[in-house]
């Protein structure tokens, strides 16, 4: 069967592209300009002097190299809880669609129950758990909240259905491997695009975190990207001969932190698109 081009829906997606682009696009036009050229100029489009590299250069080497430091910061709270995130979902979604056991379905109910939690409405009662527990202004503070994705769970489950066949956890049980076994030589490797898809979640969603670092840091060294950059906003917004200089700091520092982002989603979509599982079943 040939398929047809819609002429309508070639339209919609070009639309729907450039309203996610734009954004990005000014990002990338604004943090070339000067202060000057950043109020003077049209926003959509290049100034006479292009400033990237100074622009970028004043915000690493901004109060001490602080940028750095938040940069690592969020790399360090992203990846470590985008892993640990999907390695637990990884296992739980495998226990919940290969395991039958009392409690079963009352359970994954109670998880689909928690996504429909919002994430601010748990922040208040964590940081009063963390504060009890001694964690506040820790990294563990940031990284233990990500560690629990319930809609990861549920993705990993629902993947984890199809993606293992029974056939060949029959297989391996006979051959005497144990249930730990099984799971990390034969069900891991076919479960690597759903990971990846919760990895990629957790990370975005970690990296992009604003509110729960907001509410458990206090000290400005362990600070992620959004909080900092939040910080130098404030100082634009307050007023004072410096106003523009720290809103290029704030522009730049912006484009730089999603540039992460960009490189993490290019180098593990491929994941997206293979199933590593192929001809694991011979018909």
């Amino acid at each position: 069967m040939t398929g047809r081009r819609s002429t309508a829906l070639t339209i919609g997606m070009a639309v729907l592209l450039i309203y996610f682009l734009l954004p990005l696009f000014w990002l990338f036009v604004a943090s070339t300009k000067t202060v000057g050229d950043l109020f003077s100029s049209f926003g959509l489009w290049f100034a006479h002097d292009i400033s990237l590299f100074s622009n970028i250069k004043q915000t690493v080497t901004n109060d001490g190299w602080v940028f750095t430091r938040w940069m690592g910061n969020t790399v360090f709270y992203a990846v470590v809880s985008a892993g640990g995130a999907a390695f637990l979902c990884a296992l739980g979604g495998y226990g919940f669609a290969k395991y039958r056991f009392r409690g079963n379905g009352a359970m994954f109910g109670a998880v689909l129950g928690a996504i429909m939690v919002p994430t601010t409405a748990l922040a208040i009662p964590t940081y009063l758990l963390f504060s009890k527990a001694g964690l506040v202004n820790t990294p563990l503070a940031i990284i233990l909240p990500s560690l629990v994705s319930p809609f990861g769970l549920y993705l990993m489950r629902i993947y984890a259905q199809d993606a293992v066949p029974d056939g060949i956890i029959e297989a391996a049980r006979i051959d005497g491997a144990g249930e730990f076994r099984i799971f990390f030589q034969v069900a891991l490797r076919m479960l690597a695009p759903g990971i990846v898809t919760v990895l990629l979640f957790t990370l975005v969603a970690t990296w992009n975190n604003y509110f729960l670092p907001l509410i458990m840091l206090n000290n400005p060294d362990l600070y992620p990207i959004t909080v900092g950059l939040a910080a130098w906003s404030s100082q634009a917004s307050a007023g004072g001969g410096t106003t523009g200089a720290v809103l290029s700091l704030v522009i730049a520092g912006s484009f730089l932190s999603v540039l992460p982002l960009i490189a993490a989603f290019l180098l593990l979509q491929r994941y997206w698109q293979s199933g590593l599982a192929a001809g694991g079943v011979k018909a």
